[in-house]
């Protein structure tokens, strides 16, 4: 992914107000970020942890996503989880419902989508073993190679946008 300005960032939102967007904080150590690794910046905003945020690049400029994170999160007798974006297996708290409100009329009338994902939203560092997620058990090791999981990752993305971005 090519680095992104905090401009770029704030105005590449489709799914928030202009002041949301202005008052969202920056992932930490955001001058530091390994751009040359990512495939979208997603963060938690450290101000505000039940918001989260993902920034995909797109042919006409950056998309940004605002996301809702669980605010409780209860004790469950699942060991793991699986994200449904990259497909990375985690402990039962490294995966999160995100909920986004839907861009347009239906989104402010209160309208969400959701899927699980790494609750980091760090997808592109573990497929790439930048960062590798806690399990129980042992990692389940794939034969697929990294950029045919590059590109099932963003089949699966790009299906999760279209949810958010069809009302419009």
């Amino acid at each position: 992914m090519e680095p992104l300005s905090d401009k770029h960032i704030r105005s590449s939102f489709v799914n928030c107000t202009k002041g949301e967007a202005a008052r969202l904080r920056l992932p930490l150590g955001f001058a530091e970020l390994p751009w040359e690794d990512l495939d979208f910046l997603g963060w938690v905003d450290p101000g505000a942890p039940l918001r989260a945020y993902l920034v995909l690049p797109r042919p006409n400029g950056p998309l940004g996503i605002a996301l809702r994170v669980p605010a409780l999160t209860r004790t469950s007798a699942v060991q793991s989880s699986l994200c449904q974006i990259c497909l990375t297996g985690h402990a039962a708290s490294g995966v999160a419902l995100l909920t986004a409100p839907l861009v347009g009329a239906r989104g402010r009338e209160g309208s969400t989508v959701g899927t699980y994902i790494c609750a980091d939203l760090a997808c592109s560092l573990y497929l790439r073993g930048k960062r590798q997620p806690k399990l129980r058990f042992g990692r389940h090791e794939e034969a697929l190679g990294l950029e045919e999981r590059v590109d099932r990752m963003w089949g699966n993305l790009d299906a999760f946008v279209a949810k958010v971005t069809s009302a419009s």
